[in-house]
């Protein structure tokens, strides 16, 4: 009986040594360490409307509503009372609401921008 505990207790140890190996192996590896990464930009767009203070179309293509300058690009969607509009028709003064992507130097880009007045829906006829 002492013989097979120790056969059992040696086999045991062998085999707990043979598992611990390569992990104790990998432990030391630096390429399985994470690295340092600037966070991901956020996926989804935050919300934006107001009246819009001021327009820079001559190069930066921007306009300011409240104190946040939002940037426009050739992704952006732009609407005017349903309508597809270009940037030109955001004017100082007009209402826009829509939303923006924030990236990772802080710079506020347009996904959308819808300009005009917000309509509001009729109500649902009683029955």
């Amino acid at each position: 009986m002492k013989k097979n505990t120790a056969k059992t207790t040696l086999f045991a140890l062998i085999a707990a040594v043979l598992v611990a190996v390569p992990f104790a192996g990998l432990a030391g590896d630096s390429t399985n360490t994470p690295t340092a990464t600037a966070p991901a930009p956020k996926k989804h767009s935050v919300p934006f409307h107001g009246k819009v203070a001021a327009v820079d179309s001559a190069a930066a293509m921007t306009f300011t509503v409240g104190t946040m300058t939002i940037a426009v690009t050739s992704d952006t969607k732009i609407t005017k009372d349903g309508q597809p509009a270009v940037f030109a028709d955001i004017t100082p003064g007009a209402t826009v609401r829509g939303s923006y992507k924030k990236d990772a130097t802080g710079k506020l880009t347009a996904v959308s921008v819808r300009i005009g007045e917000k309509k509001k829906q009729a109500a649902p006829a009683a029955q």
